[in-house]
């Protein structure tokens, strides 16, 4: 077991230095602008722009500034100043990164109680319509585009612009450490925006594993027993169904964590996802790095605790 982590942890660290190598060429030798370009400001002199370039170090070759990185990086977990503002990356990122995870976590929680919850009733009563009507609405909620659906809940539920202001809060962010309940309402329409999609397709994945496991010997030998069919349900069918949900919520959280630029964005929440994009917008390559490492980070991480709790409980997983 403990080679197998060792063996697991080393592969995360190769896969991590990918990203950032990859990362660094496509944005330094296919670059939407120029960085030096972008800093100077409106109609520059060629000597400014020269000065800045050399100030910012990219007047040297690509391969030296990805050493410099590298050695940073590893040495003192150092990811750089920012071409943008002059700050240091590290700091930037980790001011945002609560918003990020109070917005993956919430969303988390809310897709697993109503994706498992959705899929019992549709695997305790399939092909009725209600079963029909629940895939149905699951089939939409995958199919809804999330920047649509943030938008048009803005439009209808948002507590000051929208037409039906029924949720709490406010529609713009509030930190957790200033005021709780505020950051409660500000995220309400965030989490089930996100969460739609991930619980429509646990709904799917929980009925289809539930009808499988509610078809097993073990289960009619509970019901012959005269087990209340609430508890042969809930403690052995969704027992034996919840392994796959539970491998997939850990992949999904660290996805959420690294990709959640486009609810971010939507929803004006200042969270790494929305650093990325202004980052891309203003061709600032130390942030673009550092955002994307840690998005990185965030997947290969729930990767790694996925495969290790897989070779916890069946130790015939051996990658």
């Amino acid at each position: 077991m403990t080679r197998y982590i060792v063996r697991r942890s080393l592969w995360v660290i190769v896969l991590l230095f990918a990203v950032s190598f990859l990362t660094f060429v496509v944005f330094y030798l296919f670059p939407s602008a120029d960085p030096a370009l972008l800093r100077a400001g409106r109609s520059p002199s060629t000597e400014r722009v020269e000065a800045i370039r050399q100030q910012l170090g990219l007047d040297r070759a690509w391969p030296l500034q990805f050493l410099d990185y590298l050695k940073s990086l590893v040495l003192h977990f150092d990811l750089g100043y920012s071409f943008h503002n002059d700050v240091p990356i590290k700091e930037a990122i980790f001011e945002r990164l609560p918003a990020t995870i109070s917005v993956a976590l919430g969303a988390l929680v809310v897709w697993l109680v109503a994706g498992i919850g959705v899929g019992i009733i549709s695997a305790t009563r399939p092909g009725s319509r209600l079963d029909r009507l629940a895939m149905g609405g699951a089939l939409v909620a995958i199919s809804a585009p999330v920047y649509w659906l943030g938008l048009v809940s803005m439009y209808l539920f948002a507590s000051d612009i929208g037409v039906l202001p029924i949720l709490p809060g406010q529609a713009t962010y509030v930190p957790l450490t200033e005021d709780p309940a505020g950051w409660f309402g500000s995220l309400i329409l965030p989490w089930l925006v996100l969460a739609s999609a991930y619980a429509a397709i646990y709904a799917r994945l929980v009925r289809s594993t539930m009808l499988e496991t509610l078809s097993q010997d073990y289960i009619r030998t509970a019901r012959a027993k005269g087990l209340r069919e609430r508890r042969v349900v809930m403690r052995h069918g969704l027992r034996g169904a919840i392994t796959p949900v539970v491998t997939a919520a850990g992949l999904d959280l660290g996805i959420v964590l690294g990709g959640s630029i486009l609810v971010e964005t939507v929803f004006n929440i200042p969270g790494i996802g929305r650093q990325a994009f202004e980052a891309i917008g203003q061709a600032d390559l130390p942030m673009i790095q550092g955002t994307v490492l840690f998005g990185a980070l965030f997947i290969v991480v729930a990767n790694l605790v996925v495969d290790i709790l897989y070779a916890w409980l069946d130790p015939r997983v051996r990658y």
